[in-house]
């Protein structure tokens, strides 16, 4: 079993009730051993110097469509309907599963690159079982750790087809995957589904694609951007059928009536917001001060990949900042003086990013702080590179100041993956210039032979 001794670190472990420490970590196999000051080396072990670097859990990324990677720079200046309309009515149908796996392998490596260890990969462009195959390659290809969001894939009906709305996922490719490669649950990939939910599909396919997950016992998400809901009592009906608890997560969600939420929160449903790309496509204000109000905890992830930037340290403080505006302003308009002291800290957006993100799929047992017991992914970052320099606090540090080039080392399950700021594989030049080449061809297609191309 390999060991690894990780020393002299700013440690953030990020339990509850913990404070920074200067500590060692000893790593023996996929799992932390031990922490604590002044652990001693042996000659069997790897030891890393940690001086001058804070050391804390992975980020997690709790929603991303990865599969979008090759078409970055594509959606920045979009609304919601050109996505609608250029992404899934048209792009999606150009992609093959050559294009799926690149784009998620690469999206992945570069999660790895940006501090991420776990990513929540919502995939809702697989047509064809080689499609959804070659997605689970790319993320296994990384050595992510990953939860795979099956999900189903929204195109224009052709003539004769049922609305997408109207069709549930596909018992027999949920089965495939589920008993299949996806049957381990403490593998680095395993499975979940990503649904229509209440206001994208019809009642009956919303209660039928919940039950599903239940017999599967599969972590279930859902996006809810609009107030429009194409199955009004969709929530309330799958509250009477015991089909919502911890296993359903909600992205989004700045539209849920008072009533829809009411019932999500109280059956355990767990949330996820993403501020940037919320903002950009008028999703209303963040749910996430709702949620604050409530007590109600929620996780954080970047999103579409064709939008923005995969950041997840600028994905927190944008999270924060955002909420932080939203928050104050409603404080204002309550009391007639600006809030004091701040509505939300920067050790409470941490924990957005991180055990909030892993307890949305379940794996809060495995990663998401730094303990004894718990699977080894851990990033160290640079406190002493220019940027960053002379921070006063090291949980301001990272939320206030630090960036992907910072992240000096990471770590998942054990094995390092990035150290010295460099990626440890060589062939991401060679990845690059395919992923290029897939982004390229697509979208000439789509241009050239889609119905909605002049969405784009």
């Amino acid at each position: 079993m390999s060991k690894t001794l990780i020393k002299n670190g700013t440690v953030l472990t990020l339990q509850p009730g913990s404070t920074p420490q200067m500590a060692d970590i000893l790593v023996e196999g996929e799992r932390i051993a031990a922490i604590g000051p002044d652990l001693e080396p042996a000659d069997d072990m790897i030891v890393i110097d940690a001086a001058g670097m804070i050391v804390m859990p992975g980020l997690v990324n709790a929603h991303i469509h990865t599969w979008q990677t090759g078409l970055r720079g594509l959606a920045t200046d979009w609304t919601g309907t050109n996505y609608f309309r250029a992404m899934h009515a048209g792009l999606a149908n150009f992609f093959t599963p050559d294009d799926i796996k690149i784009a998620n392998q690469l999206g992945a490596i570069n999660q790895i690159n940006n501090g991420v260890t776990t990513m929540i990969d919502w995939h809702h462009n697989n047509p064809t079982p080689d499609h959804s195959d070659a997605a689970i390659d790319g993320l296994e290809d990384a050595g992510i750790r990953a939860v795979f969001l099956h999900g189903s894939a929204k195109p224009d009906p052709k003539p004769g087809q049922k609305h997408f709305s109207e069709v549930p996922m596909s018992q027999s490719e949920v089965k495939r995957l589920r008993t299949g490669r996806l049957s381990n649950d403490d593998a680095l990939v395993t499975m979940g589904l990503a649904i229509l939910g209440p206001q994208m599909s019809v009642e009956e396919v919303t209660l039928t694609d919940l039950r599903l997950a239940k017999e599967y016992d599969l972590v279930t998400s859902l996006h809810h951007s609009m107030a429009k809901m194409m199955a009004p009592e969709g929530y309330v009906a799958a509250a009477a059928e015991g089909l919502i608890d911890r296993r359903l997560n909600i992205v989004h969600g700045n539209e849920l009536t008072d009533r829809d939420l009411d019932v999500l929160v109280e059956n355990g449903a767990t949330f996820t917001v993403t501020a940037e790309i919320e903002m950009q496509i008028c999703y209303g204000d963040l749910l996430s001060g709702r949620l604050h109000t409530r007590g109600v905890p929620f996780s954080i992830g970047t999103d579409i990949e064709s939008a923005y930037a995969p950041d997840m340290l600028a994905c927190t403080r944008i999270s924060l900042q955002a909420e932080r505006h939203l928050t104050s302003l409603r404080m204002k308009a309550e009391t007639g003086e600006r809030p004091h002291p701040i509505p939300l800290s920067v050790r409470e957006a941490l924990g957005w990013a991180t055990i909030e993100g892993a307890r949305a799929v379940r794996l809060e047992d495995r990663t998401g702080t730094l303990e004894a017991g718990k699977q080894a992914d851990i990033i160290l970052i640079r406190a002493n590179d220019l940027n960053m320099s002379g921070a006063f606090d090291p949980y301001n540090a990272v939320v206030g100041f630090a960036h992907p080039g910072n992240i000096d080392t990471v770590m998942v399950a054990g094995k390092v993956h990035k150290q010295g700021g460099r990626m440890l594989r060589e062939d991401i030049p060679q990845l690059q210039d395919k992923l290029a080449a897939s982004g390229q061809r697509i979208f000439k297609d789509f241009k050239a032979k889609a119905a909605t191309a002049e969405f784009a």
